[in-house]
């Protein structure tokens, strides 16, 4: 989606619900963007909102799969416009998630696995 707001949230997790098996509940942890917890969320009944606290980066993952796209896909490129950023980011996303092995390498946490 080009906008990151509450209905495009609401539209992801529309979306995740429909992932979710019959009879379990999904929770999805997030960072407190504002379009994450927005009051004007429609969540579905089978999802639940995990917020992170705040300021809290190694807590998230994705914070280093975006960090991967920046450095194997998207840094050092001047951009034509809007159109030409949407469309480089997109082919970054699908690369990479043509690489399932990467993302669950990029996400794991050393000091979460000594326990």
């Amino acid at each position: 989606m080009p906008r990151c707001d509450s209905e495009a949230m609401t539209a992801h997790l529309a979306e995740i619900s429909t992932m979710v098996a019959p009879g379990a509940h999904g929770v999805v942890i997030l960072d407190q963007a504002g379009w994450h917890l927005s009051g004007s969320l429609a969540i579905p009944e089978n999802i639940t909102l995990l917020p992170l606290p705040s300021r809290a980066p190694e807590l998230n993952p994705v914070e280093n799969v975006w960090q991967y796209l920046r450095d194997n896909w998207l840094s050092n490129h001047v951009f034509e416009n809007y159109d030409d950023i949407l469309s480089y980011c997109c082919e970054a996303w699908n690369r990479l998630i043509e690489r399932p092995w990467k993302i669950m390498t990029i996400g794991l946490r050393d000091w979460a696995h000594e326990f």
